[in-house]
């Protein structure tokens, strides 16, 4: 795609959005989104997958290779990657499976040393004790129900996604130009230039985000094997990396990944408090990755600052769950890249900003 000829910007609005303009844009655009997920979730992965492929597809186009044949490897290569993630998550459970009958014998271990310590200590009888589990196991079974309906809810929605994003993925690779011809119509002549500059440097903020979260899950990998050494716990760094590998399915891979070195620490140490720290390793480290080494390595490379990085996690996980928490920040950083050529945006521009005024509208 060859840049438009740099033509005078001669007609620009000089009308600068007020605060609260711009907050109820926000939240006119929240509901949008936030109605419309079911659509928008799958799509803006999709497109978050067209601008990293881009630069692929792109290239071996420059070589001769057909377009769909391009797009087809890119998207295969996407596929091996998330299948193998998901390869990993199935590896887990199978060997946790392995060492269910050893659990279970250590879990009937240590609920009968724990009835046994309820009645020295607080003189309630084992009977009294099996009632009130009784009881609480009948209370719990409308909420286990619940739970299980939107778990399968859950499911059924992560397996319309994965149907859906390759083929977004594809369709938007494939009609690119026809896109951003669009695109182009959308605005006056005048701002034709501005708004390919903003597309080719999108491509490149997509990649500094990947970069950043290369990053995030390194320095994670590194703060659970230490973690793990420093409790005790065997091939703390082959467990450190696989959990910081299984973190990019939000929740359920931190859960999964974090099953087979509690079960290892339990068999290895025959104590409860073994588990126990490792839970308080992973917890802590997700914390840390959560409110700070997310927002410092991604938010940074975005030029958007840390607090507005903290907001935005937020806002997306209320809006769209854990795919909003992942989603919403290159989406920040597009407006940011909007803001900073739109002269009437110049608020939301400083708002969103890191502090570093080189940069201005143009």
């Amino acid at each position: 795609m060859e840049p438009f000829p740099n033509i005078p910007n001669s007609v620009t609005s000089k009308r600068t959005y007020s605060a609260l303009e711009i907050f109820q844009l926000i939240v006119f655009s929240s509901i949008i989104l936030y109605f419309g997920k079911t659509l928008f979730i799958p799509l803006s992965f999709s497109l978050l997958i067209g601008f990293i492929l881009y630069p692929v597809c792109n290239w071996m186009e420059t070589k001769g290779i057909y377009k769909g044949t391009a797009i087809f490897i890119s998207i295969l290569g996407v596929t091996l990657l998330a299948g193998s993630i998901i390869y990993l998550l199935f590896v887990q459970f199978s060997e946790f499976l392995q060492e269910w009958e050893s659990l279970r014998a250590k879990l009937n271990e240590s609920i009968h040393q724990l009835s046994i310590f309820i009645v020295e200590r607080f003189n309630i009888s084992l009977e009294k004790q099996t009632e009130f589990i009784n009881n609480t196991l009948k209370d719990s079974g409308s909420l286990a129900f619940s739970m299980l309906r939107n778990t399968a809810y859950s499911l059924s929605t992560s397996v319309f996604f994965l149907i859906m994003i390759p083929v977004f993925s594809s369709l938007i690779l494939f009609h690119r130009q026809l896109l951003s011809n669009a695109l182009y119509e959308l605005f006056p002549m005048e701002r034709k230039n501005t708004i390919h500059e903003i597309l080719i440097e999108t491509i490149h903020e997509y990649y500094n985000f990947i970069k950043g979260m290369l990053i995030v899950y390194v320095i994670v990998g590194l703060l659970n094997s230490i973690g793990l050494w420093i409790i005790g716990v065997p091939n703390p760094f082959l467990f450190g990396f696989i959990a910081s590998i299984l973190t990019f399915i939000p929740y359920v891979g931190i859960i999964i990944s974090s099953l087979l070195p509690i079960a290892v620490s339990w068999i290895t140490y025959n104590s409860i408090w073994y588990p126990l720290a490792v839970i308080a390793v992973f917890s802590i480290v997700q914390a840390l990755e959560a409110y700070i080494i997310f927002p410092f390595a991604v938010g940074s490379r975005l030029k958007i600052n840390t607090l507005v990085i903290i907001i935005v996690v937020i806002v997306g996980g209320i809006i769209w769950g854990a795919a909003g928490m992942i989603l919403f920040i290159p989406f920040i950083s597009i407006i940011k890249l909007i803001a900073d050529r739109t002269p009437s945006l110049k608020t939301l521009s400083v708002l969103l900003g890191d502090g570093d005024q080189k940069k201005t509208s143009k």
